[in-house]
């Protein structure tokens, strides 16, 4: 009878005791077996040398950014584009003085207008640059009529054009025009091209061929 009764007062304080840690939170762990981690025992594990240090669960979204934009590799900028240099001119975009027509002139020319046209035209047929420059200078300044010269040209007779008339093809200076007349008479404009490729071995010769006079 005191046996059983010890045995019955062993089992109640064993439940006793479950029913204490239980309202206590606690848990039991059973004999040998391992204990498991609780989740304030938890953490997060450290970063490898020279790698990313990992962000704690619940870090704020700056606070993470803030490694994404410390671990990304850095981009190159790019190259700064470079800018061709323009290509030069390959056809002739001047008005020939004894052939445009006077609408011509004036879409051509800047603030031309009709009256400086008329005088355009009163002087045709024009044999050389210094002729124009002479007539048209009775009118405007001399810088004007150089303004003007940008838009316009006297065509070239490859035997019979001075030096400053020759000057107005490409490539052509004061010495080379002076070897061109030197070289005279050529008979066409093939054999004058001929001569000024020896002289100018960078010339356009078709840009050059459209401001000669027809021979």
């Amino acid at each position: 009878m005191r046996r059983e009764m010890r045995v019955f007062l062993t089992m109640a304080t064993t439940v006793l005791m479950a029913v204490v840690l239980i309202a206590c939170g606690g848990t039991t762990t059973p004999t040998g077996s391992s204990a498991q981690p609780t989740a304030a025992s938890v953490r997060e594990p450290t970063a490898a040398a020279g790698g990313a240090a990992t962000l704690p669960t619940g870090a704020p979204a700056a606070a993470t950014a803030a490694a994404d934009t410390a671990t990304a590799p850095a981009t190159t900028a790019p190259a700064a584009a470079t800018t061709a240099p323009a290509p030069a001119a390959t056809t002739n975009t001047k008005l020939n003085l004894n052939e445009a027509t006077d609408q011509e002139f004036m879409s051509a020319i800047p603030n031309m207008g009709s009256r400086m046209v008329r005088e355009f035209l009163e002087y045709r047929p024009y044999v050389s640059i210094q002729q124009f420059r002479k007539e048209i200078g009775k009118y405007v300044s001399a810088e004007e009529v150089a303004a003007y010269e940008q838009y316009v040209y006297v065509p070239v007779d490859v035997d019979q054009a001075d030096a400053a008339t020759l000057q107005q093809l490409p490539g052509v200076d004061a010495a080379t025009a002076d070897a061109l007349i030197a070289g005279r008479p050529y008979g066409s404009n093939q054999a004058f091209l001929t001569k000024l490729a020896e002289s100018v071995p960078s010339a356009d010769l078709t840009l050059v061929e459209s401001y000669l006079a027809a021979k």
